[in-house]
């Protein structure tokens, strides 16, 4: 018999149009302590929309429940070292069938209980750190570590986990003196778990409840989530590429938050007052009293500091270099909007020498994500993917491109109507993605507008990262014979719709002001015109290369709890009626492949990286984990010494377009610059940038050469060939 319910009235009237992909992003773990909603309600709301709107229909019970217990359990001890198996054992005799009916009426005492649990061993497992670290410390043993414990058992109470921590700090300890940073060993990986054992300690029981909700929600699929207000807010502003703030990126260190970047041209920057390394000790709002924050969770000092544009927020700072303990600086600074840049789009103009020595013009863009500011729907000049990726289309058109390259590779998805609008800036009108709902009905997303943005040869590069939205374009402009997808074997495989529901429009009695959260559901799987769904097999490439990044552990079939695939009918549709070769493209690209040096060094780190995937262990004893380190060395040494001695042509002259110079007379040149190696005990430099001017606009932009992208420049080449060929410069392959 159906266990009886209490009541719930849903409003789908008023739950939110918007369709959004997930950004892959892992949410926050925080909640605003003001205007606190009864988890009761909450959690009773939230497996109810489960229930009802996911497009799974799947109701809640024992199996479920079991499930639901499994990804509770792995949130909180993701790598199985706190809790032991007769812990889990324990723990899923008495919940392990009970959680549905806990859920079904709002308790939450399992979720409660199973924390304070963890709390306690994870206070257990620090204090024997810390005995360790202050004991002797065998470096010499022949023992190993499970680099990833995963799918590994939870250990056994007593000396199988003894031996499983000693030697993971063992190891610890070791990373750290063969960093030979000049902070002590010990006090660095001290610090690391005293600070981890003050976040669990400072979890409230509405946090807790959040990550019980969020284990609930992957119960249904891998991107369907509950989020509380803050993490709202970051999920908006990932899309928007925006935020109100006084433009400064923080980090807590050492139970302070600290200043780890200003954004050129933000509030913080323009007043001259504050410095990459200053601590913020107080934060108060206006002419409002200061709020000390020093061992405050770094969200809620994020939170305190963000606010709306134009208001006033005072922080107090312990100024870097500062020689007095008792030194303070107060700045008062007006908040205002702040433009993340590094997430638009933006491209290259590159004169590319092909291997016949022949130049040609082509155009690069390269699409972090499909961003759009939903608040501003109707508004034409909204921030929106396609709008930008037009802006430079336009420009690289003006400068005389012959070919297009697209690089969708990390770009993780984003806005379903971006990835349609963009797909129909590159074919004239017609079908892009089919949606089927819950009930089997199924809807055709079509590009209206007849119009062609760009209508040459055109490449796209995608790898096992690109997901969602970037799969709807690969495999739109893969069906209609637009454009040759090249790169990893597939992408990511990621074939659902995900809509935002706010809880307090959606319940009645959690209409607090939005601080009830909102779920995000997966309620739709989307298909190729062709039929297919892009879920779990992704978009295959026209033609594979060699990368890193093509593995079998990246996607969605390595989730759990994917949904699975399916085809449903194909549509009729014109094709574009110009040829690209991709056979002929792909045997040109197949010679080249084997005389690629930098290719050779992709496939011999992929044959470690796999034998280190498939081992899963590592060495607890420091001279060999030492001569593993030179090892790695000498062959970095060896791969400079063979580019120093390999004869090079000049790079190619190429120049940056960005949102900020789209429109000016002149670009901005790329200087083409060789990586530096870090000096013994120095960080790896990231891709080398000059600082931006005042209007954060780049002045100089430097980057590592092209053919140390080894997948660009190959995909560079294919353009080329896919240019000659368009040409008919080959009778054979323009007769194809």
């Amino acid at each position: 018999m159906r266990t009886l319910r209490p009541s719930l009235t849903l409003r789908p009237s008023l739950i939110p149009v918007a369709v959004v992909f997930s950004t892959l992003l892992l949410p926050q773990l925080s909640l605003r302590a003001q205007k606190e909603p009864d988890p009761a309600q909450v959690t009773i709301a939230v497996a109810s929309l489960l229930e009802q709107v996911h497009f799974s229909k799947q109701r809640l019970n024992k199996d479920v429940s079991k499930k639901l217990l499994r990804n509770y359990l792995e949130t909180l001890d993701y790598n199985h070292l706190f809790f032991s198996q007769e812990d889990v054992d324990a723990i899923s005799l008495k919940w392990a069938e009970a959680l549905d009916s806990e859920i079904i009426f709002g308790r939450t005492v399992a979720a409660q209980e199973i924390h304070a649990l963890f709390r306690k061993r994870v206070e257990e497992r620090v204090a024997f750190a810390k005995e360790i670290l202050a004991g002797e410390v065998n470096f010499d043993s022949d023992h190993t570590i499970d680099l990833n414990r995963q799918k590994l058992p939870w250990p056994t109470a007593g000396e199988a986990t003894s031996v499983l921590w000693r030697d993971r700090i063992t190891s610890e300890l070791i990373q750290e003196r063969l960093n030979k940073s000049p902070k002590d060993p010990v006090t660095v990986v001290g610090k690391r778990y005293t600070q981890y054992l003050r976040d669990i300690k400072e979890q409230t029981p509405e946090e807790v409840v959040k990550l019980f909700l969020l284990s609930l929600a992957r119960t249904y699929d891998p991107h369907s989530d509950y989020m509380s207000k803050s993490d709202q807010e970051q999920f908006n502003i990932s899309m928007r590429l925006s935020l109100f703030g006084i433009g400064a990126r923080l980090r807590s260190e050492d139970g302070y938050t600290k200043v780890d970047q200003l954004i050129p041209g933000g509030p913080a920057s323009r007043i001259g007052k504050m410095k990459s390394g200053d601590r913020i000790i107080a934060v108060a709002q206006g002419d409002g009293e200061f709020v000390d924050c020093v061992d405050m969770k770094l969200d809620k000092v994020v939170s305190m500091i963000r606010g709306d544009k134009d208001t006033i927020v005072r922080l107090q700072l312990i100024p870097v270099g500062a020689t007095n303990g008792s030194e303070r600086n107060v700045v008062e600074i007006k908040r205002d909007e702040i433009k993340l840049k590094e997430g638009d789009a933006h491209g290259e103009l590159i004169e590319w020498t092909r291997p016949d020595g022949s130049t040609m013009k082509v155009g690069f863009i390269d699409l972090p994500s499909f961003y759009r500011d939903f608040s501003q729907n109707g508004n034409p000049n909204a921030k929106s993917t396609t709008r930008d990726v037009l802006l430079l289309l336009n420009r690289l058109k003006k400068e005389g491109i012959e070919g297009l390259v697209m690089d969708f590779r990390r770009d993780g998805g984003g806005s379903l109507e971006e990835a349609i609008n963009l797909s129909g800036l590159f074919i004239k009108d017609g079908p892009v993605v089919q949606v089927k709902s819950w009930n089997g009905e199924v809807s055709v997303n079509k590009d209206n507008d007849p119009t062609i943005a760009y209508d040459g040869p055109m490449v796209v590069l995608v790898n096992r990262q690109s997901a969602s939205a970037s799969e709807i374009f690969a495999a739109a402009m893969q069906d209609y014979g637009r454009a040759v997808v090249v790169g990893d074997s597939k992408t990511f495989g990621k074939g659902t719709v995900q809509q935002m529901i706010e809880l307090s429009k959606a319940v009645p009695a959690l209409a607090n002001g939005g601080q009830a959260g909102a779920v995000k559901l997966t309620i739709q799987k989307f298909y190729r015109i062709a039929g297919g769904s892009t879920q779990l097999r992704g978009v295959e490439s026209d033609i594979t290369l060699p990368s890193t990044s093509d593995q079998p552990e990246m996607g969605e079939s390595a989730l759990k709890d994917p949904l699975p695939y399916d085809t449903i009918k194909p549509l009729v549709y014109d094709k574009w009626t110009n040829p690209i070769f991709i056979e002929e493209l792909r045997q040109r690209s197949l010679g080249r492949i084997p005389k690629d040096p930098e290719f050779a060094y992709v496939l011999e780190d992929l044959s470690r990286i796999r034998k280190y995937v498939d081992e899963n262990k590592l060495s607890t004893n420091e001279k060999i984990r030492k001569e593993e380190i030179e090892k790695d060395k000498a062959r970095n040494k060896k791969r400079e010494e063979e580019r120093t001695a390999r004869v090079k042509g000049a790079e190619p002259k190429a120049f940056r377009i960005t949102l900020d110079n789209v429109a000016k007379p002149e670009l901005l040149p790329v200087t083409f610059v060789e990586p530096k190696t870090p000096k013994e005990g120095e960080p790896e430099e990231e891709q080398p940038k000059e600082p931006l001017n005042e209007n954060g606009e780049e002045t100089v932009y430097k980057a590592p050469p092209i053919r140390y992208d080894p997948v660009k420049a190959e995909g560079l080449n294919i353009l080329g060939d896919f240019v000659e060929l368009s040409k008919g410069s080959t009778g054979k392959a323009a007769a194809k």
